[in-house]
Order: structure tokens, then C-alpha cells, then sequence
């Protein structure tokens, strides 16, 4: 009897520490089911961007890629299966743990955003891409979901010195008072808007310095949405806007002040010149392909403007042969698609069981809303032509990746939502 008892020992030791271990994991793993419109909408919109990206490449590749039609295809095909399985694994996550993320994505963004402006330019002087091997991938894509990731997990953090009256307490904030005889008090609240409005406007200055105006826009604009979100003081915003607004008719109408190629490019936004290689060749060539499509499309595959008229069509434009294959019905029906992801990822948010989780979500689904309506504005001709890409359509790997696990990180948050999930 005393050899059989000291044999489950060993046996009753080694079952308490596997139970140990899986509650350890139990811990890190995300538990209930996850929002199902949400994941169903999102992968709807990419089935739909990969037949596009095929269809709108083609030529492209063929003749720029020795000949392999599917070249774009193929790669983005394995980065789409890569971002599923990313939004997958990231969805199973707790999404506690990205506080903890939070806290180093800035530093880390940064450091990435400082290292692509020293390293040699991939493309003429554009400073975006960082290249390992056949692969690059542009920090920008980084720094915006870090900026978001970092304003969600310090609003949450602070929201008291946010929303509430108290003084700042700090040596320059009483020197201040002191100065005026106390007719200028400096409140919690707006240190608050000072540092977060720091860190936006920092990494919209790297951003800028890469050649990247669309980068920098979308930075600044994330930025706003956060703040908002955040629940600072709503006089803010009306400032903001102001000098948002003066911002963009002084460099509309001085846009020599800007880098070169971006100059040029609103200036002949406004003059609305045919120059057949001019500036406005792939604008021009967009509208042709628009105004082609009629209400129901040429029919997919047939696009006559992405035989080398539009330039890039896998990328920025791709919208513009979506809108002659498929017509004002098809390209509507996208748009609201679109719209249904970032309404679902609102409803998501304010369902979410803390503060933290509902400006993430927000953050997200309002940054992919953002960027769709400006690549929409940009193929129209309705913005300057600033070259930024439309989310699970346009070519790239790298940001398809960071992207489907963006909406991972929407999905982990449903989890924990009060809300019904069909």
C-alpha cells in the first residue's frame, strides 16, 4: 500500500501542474463566441477585393512581371490566408493583454518610422518601405494602428484628468498661475490634450518626412477621431477645425509649399487640365473608367482603362475598375459594405465592457471608414490625388496582413460585448 501511494505522487504532482498551466492559458485565451456579422462582412469585403485585384492586374503584371498574369494575385492571396489566420489567432486573444501591447507600439512605431527615413529610399526619394528580402512593409501601417492602440489605453487610463476640472499640479503649470496672478489656471485636461496631441503630431512629422502626404492626412485625422472619442472638451474641436480648415486653403493656395511631387499634384487637382502625360494622366484615365461603367458595368473582366491607361490599377485606382466592371450598382453595393463594417464595429464599440475595448474597436473601424472614403475621393477626383490605398482591395501584403489583424482585435473585443451575436 505505501509503494502504491508513493507511486501517485509523482503522477498526482505532474496532474496539478499541467491543471496549473492550463489555467495559466485559460487565462490568455479569449473565451465565447464572437460577433459573426462582423467576421461575415469582413470576409465578404476581401472575397470581393481579391476577384478585383485579379481582375484589375492582370495586364499589368503581365507585361511588368515577365509575363506572369497572376503575379499580384498570388501574393495577396497568401497574405489574405496569413491575415486570416492572424484575425483568427489574434480574435482568441484576450484583448486585456493589448493594453499591455499598448504601452510599447508607440516607442515601437516610432523607432520603425526613424529607421525607414535613414535606410536607403526603396523607390526614388520615398522613404515609406522597410525591405526584408522580396518582402517590404511601410511603418506607416504600424504607426497607425499603434496610435490608435496607445490614445485608447491612455484616455482610458486618464479619464478622470480628461473629462474632469482639476489643476495640473506641475512645477511649470504653478509657475504659470504664478506668472499671471492666477488669471491663467492650467487644468489636467488640457495637459492631457497637450500630450496626446504631441504624440499624434510626432508621428505625423515622420510620416511626413517619407514623402507620404496621404500617410500624414490619415495620421492627423485618426488622431482627431481619437481625441473625440476620448471625450475631451468639445471646444477643442471647434479650434481644431478652424485651424484645420485655414490649413487647408493656405496650402491649396500656395501648394509650392509642400514636398515637390504633392505640389504638383493639387495644382493640378485645380486646373483640371487634360495633360496626356502630364499630372493628371491617372486622375483622367480614372474618370474615363467611371464614366464607362454606366449603372451595371462593362462586366467584370472587361475593363478597357487597365490596359496600362490607368496606372497602378492593382493599388490606388483599383476602385475606378471596379466602377467600370461593375457599374454604379456593384460599386455601391461596396460602399455599403463598407459601411455596414464600420457601423458594426461601432455598435461593437458601445457594447464593449470597458473604455479601453470601445476606443479600440472605434479607433479601428473609423480608421478603415476614414481611408476608404479618401481613396474614394482621391479616384473621383473629389481630393487631390494623394495615392492612399482602399482597405482589402488595393495591393499589398504587408497592410492586408496588419489590416484582417486589426479586425481580429474587433472580433476578440466582441467577444466580451454586451450584444447578440447571430
Amino acid at each position: 500500500m505505501a509503494n502504491a501511494a508513493a507511486k501517485r505522487q509523482p503522477q498526482k504532482a505532474k496532474k496539478v501542474k499541467k491543471e496549473k498551466k492550463q489555467g495559466a492559458l485559460s487565462q490568455f485565451f479569449a473565451v465565447g463566441s464572437f460577433d459573426v456579422p462582423f467576421l461575415l462582412l469582413t470576409m465578404v469585403i476581401l472575397t470581393i477585393g481579391l476577384v478585383m485585384l485579379f481582375s484589375a492586374s492582370y495586364t499589368d503584371a503581365y507585361y511588368n512581371r515577365r509575363g506572369d498574369s497572376a503575379f499580384y494575385f498570388k501574393r495577396q492571396l497568401i497574405f489574405a490566408v496569413l491575415g486570416i489566420a492572424a484575425m483568427l489567432g489574434v480574435s482568441k486573444i484576450k484583448y486585456d493583454y493589448f493594453k499591455l501591447a499598448a504601452v510599447f507600439a508607440m516607442p515601437v512605431a516610432w523607432v520603425l518610422l526613424v529607421i525607414v527615413l535613414i535606410i536607403p529610399p526603396y523607390f526614388k526619394d520615398f522613404h515609406r518601405w522597410i525591405y526584408i528580402g522580396n518582402f517590404t512593409f511601410q511603418p506607416s501601417e504600424i504607426a497607425k494602428l499603434a496610435i490608435i492602440m496607445f490614445c485608447a489605453w491612455g484616455m482610458e487610463k486618464n479619464r478622470k484628468k480628461i473629462i474632469g476640472k482639476t489643476v495640473n499640479q506641475s512645477g511649470i503649470s504653478k509657475k504659470i498661475e504664478e506668472i499671471t496672478n492666477g488669471k491663467i489656471v492650467v487644468y489636467d485636461s488640457f495637459v492631457q490634450l497637450c500630450f496626446f496631441g504631441g504624440i499624434i503630431a510626432v508621428t505625423a512629422v515622420l510620416v511626413y518626412l517619407e514623402n507620404h502626404v496621404s500617410g500624414t492626412l490619415l495620421i492627423l485625422a485618426i488622431g482627431v477621431v481619437m481625441l473625440f472619442l476620448g471625450e475631451f472638451k468639445k471646444h477643442w474641436f471647434i479650434i481644431i477645425a478652424v485651424i484645420g480648415v485655414l490649413a487647408i486653403i493656405f496650402v491649396i493656395t500656395n501648394p509650392e509649399i509642400l514636398e515637390k511631387y504633392a505640389g504638383a499634384r493639387i495644382t493640378a487637382w485645380l486646373d483640371k487640365d487634360y495633360q496626356p502625360r502630364g499630372a493628371r494622366w491617372q486622375t483622367n484615365n480614372s474618370l474615363y473608367a467611371i464614366g464607362s461603367g454606366g449603372l451595371f458595368g462593362v462586366g467584370l473582366g472587361n475593363s478597357k482603362q487597365k490596359h496600362l491607361y490607368v496606372s497602378e490599377p492593382q493599388n490606388d485606382f483599383i476602385f475606378s475598375i471596379v466602377c467600370e466592371e461593375l457599374g454604379f450598382v456593384g460599386a455601391a453595393v461596396i460602399i455599403i459594405l463598407f459601411a455596414l463594417l464600420v457601423w458594426r464595429g461601432i455598435v461593437i464599440g458601445l457594447k464593449a465592457k470597458d473604455r479601453f475595448g470601445a476606443l479600440l474597436t472605434m479607433g479601428i473601424v473609423f480608421q478603415v471608414g476614414l481611408q476608404t472614403a479618401l481613396n474614394i475621393g482621391v479616384v473621383t477626383d473629389t481630393l487631390p490625388n494623394t495615392g492612399i490605398s482602399l482597405p482589402f482591395f488595393s495591393y499589398g501584403g504587408t497592410s492586408l496582413l496588419m489590416l484582417l489583424a486589426e479586425m481580429g482585435m474587433v472580433l476578440s473585443v466582441s467577444r466580451y460585448s454586451n450584444l447578440t451575436k447571430n
